[in-house]
């Protein structure tokens, strides 16, 4: 949607686009890709992120930290984290949910210096296509425009200085919901309009609610919007279709993920200030 809103503004001669996989990435992100520069008509740059990602230790130290909870985890495996246990009442939790070469799925209770380092190692991911976009906005004088939507912003469901970062984030107060009405409005192609979100960041399908969210993306945007409304807890239970303890939850979930990830939204400290340099203006 961001790609599309620049064309619009700016022109499609004024835009680049850039199509950024690793070994990874889902083949359906890379023609869901295509056929949107396709639409627009935008120069593409394609650059493989794999030996980067390598040179940096991504895959080694992430697979290292997964082999403490799954000894036979080999390159041969694919891997995600799923979150648990706060929709249904619980503290949240993480699984680590793998899959073996013949295809079985394990899953376990990640335990914390694991969790911690094959998040950090992921983040590399999204860090380096940063570092990636910012060379093309330096070599052209262009600016980054960023992606994230009401719904992730708010939670902070980005990576500081990775998908976090940007010059200008146009949908940033826009709920996901209105994000794909947008799309739609725009009539870009219907396969990108329909399509579900996912992290695109492991190598099992992995969808942006059963990674962050206490409920699927369209449903969070309504909980969302009702929390920011007042909106009762039995009538959003009402509306979603689940119980009040269930509404009650999500709306607690929302609450506690705004407190622990307000650092991802805090601009550097300084130990004085500087009056000279203001951003403010």
């Amino acid at each position: 949607m961001s790609l599309a809103l620049a064309v619009r503004a700016f022109g499609k001669d004024k835009v680049l686009a850039l199509n950024l996989p690793e070994r990874e990435s889902s083949g359906d992100s890379r023609s869901l890709a295509a056929r949107l520069i396709a639409h627009l008509g935008v120069e593409m740059v394609t650059q493989d992120l794999t030996a980067a990602l390598e040179g940096m230790g991504c895959y080694a130290v992430r697979d290292e930290a997964i082999r403490q909870v799954f000894p036979l985890y080999t390159s041969g495996w694919r891997n995600k984290i799923a979150i648990s246990g706060g929709p249904t009442g619980g503290l949240n939790f993480f699984k680590l949910v793998v899959q073996d070469p013949a295809g079985h799925i394990h899953e376990q209770r990640l335990p914390l210096r694991p969790y911690l380092q094959i998040v950090a190692a992921q983040s590399y991911k999204q860090r380096l296509r940063k570092t990636a976009e910012y060379f093309h906005a330096d070599r052209l004088n262009y600016a980054v425009v960023g992606t994230p939507n009401r719904l992730e912003y708010d939670q902070g469901f980005f990576v500081k200085n990775g998908d976090g970062s940007a010059d200008v984030k146009p949908i940033a107060h826009l709920y996901k919901t209105q994000v794909y009405a947008m799309a739609r409005h725009l009539a870009l192609p219907p396969e990108i309009c329909d399509t579900t979100p996912t992290t695109d960041t492991y190598s099992l399908p992995q969808g942006q609610d059963e990674f962050y969210f206490a409920l699927p993306y369209a449903k969070m945007d309504i909980a969302l919007w009702a929390l920011n409304h007042d909106v009762p807890e039995a009538d959003v239970a009402a509306a979603l279709a689940i119980s009040s303890e269930q509404a009650a939850l999500v709306y607690k979930d929302i609450r506690q993920k705004r407190i622990t990830t307000k650092p991802l939204h805090a601009k550097p400290q300084l130990i004085r200030p500087v009056p000279e340099i203001s951003t403010d203006g």
